[in-house]
């Protein structure tokens, strides 16, 4: 297994296996412990029996926001998260036909891949980076140009044990500090 983001072996497979997953954890990644983030793919799979674009894309708002406010809450701004979430889905459902790795399936270059992962909703410039690095570190997902659209800094696409993940969490709080400064 590449990926060791939540200390929870199930959560970090459905990770690996589900696209969706993937990008919902990414989502989720602000403001939040790194592990909290991606295992709320697998707890939002957990409590509604399925992680399905087009179904979470349907839903009434108020019910996905009471799904994401459940103790133990999804994330710190449930509500918040869960109006991303359900934005993210009804792109995919969409534009991908419900498929999340069509985002980055068969893109001819970097610049194709990072006008995509920017176009998703809580996907800013950043995330976008950090997202392009995961998919080529941990997925392959190495077009031509990649590299100019990728993180120079070390982000969650280098964890691969505890001490690494304390790593970029060292990182981010620096990248905070400096922003404030």
């Amino acid at each position: 297994m590449t990926i060791v983001w939540t200390g929870r072996p199930e959560a970090d497979q459905l990770l690996e296996k589900d696209p969706l997953a993937l990008l919902i954890g990414l989502v989720l990644d602000q403001q939040v412990k790194m592990e909290k983030a991606f295992s709320g793919p697998y707890e939002l799979k957990q409590r509604l029996g399925h992680l399905d674009a087009g179904r979470i894309a349907l839903m009434e708002p108020e019910a996905l926001d009471a799904v994401f406010r459940e103790r133990p809450a999804l994330h710190r701004f449930p509500g918040n998260m869960a109006r991303r979430v359900q934005k993210l889905c009804q792109i995919i459902a969409s534009e991908y036909g419900g498929d999340a790795g069509a985002v980055w399936r068969d893109v001819a270059d970097g610049d194709e891949l990072a006008r995509r992962v920017t176009a998703l909703p809580g996907f800013g410039d950043m995330k976008a980076k950090i997202t392009i690095s995961v998919l080529a570190k941990k997925f392959g997902i190495r077009p031509p140009g990649w590299e100019r659209h990728a993180a120079d800094w070390h982000t969650v696409a280098d964890v691969d044990s505890v001490e690494s993940m304390a790593h970029v969490r060292d990182i981010k709080r620096q990248m905070k500090a400096g922003g404030k400064a």
